[in-house]
């Protein structure tokens, strides 16, 4: 499964750093392309939306959005 994030609150490469640090810390988040305002997550399987949530949140940043995504075949 893929999660496709929208972030607030993201002002700085130390944001960006300290929220890949932070998701790669979540239960069931393989990988996680960051970037300014936004993240793609592979996950393994569905992911506790409120432990993804406190995570980001732990680091500064607000979730704007959560998006699931198909995998390509």
């Amino acid at each position: 499964m893929r999660l496709r994030l929208t972030l607030s609150n993201m002002r700085s490469v130390h944001d960006k750093r300290a929220l890949f640090t932070a998701l790669a810390g979540v239960p069931g988040v393989r990988s996680a392309e960051v970037e300014m305002g936004k993240a793609l997550l592979d996950c393994d399987g569905p992911v506790d939306e409120g432990a993804l949530r406190a995570a980001i949140e732990a680091v500064g940043l607000t979730v704007t959005s959560v998006a699931r995504e198909l995998p390509l075949a």
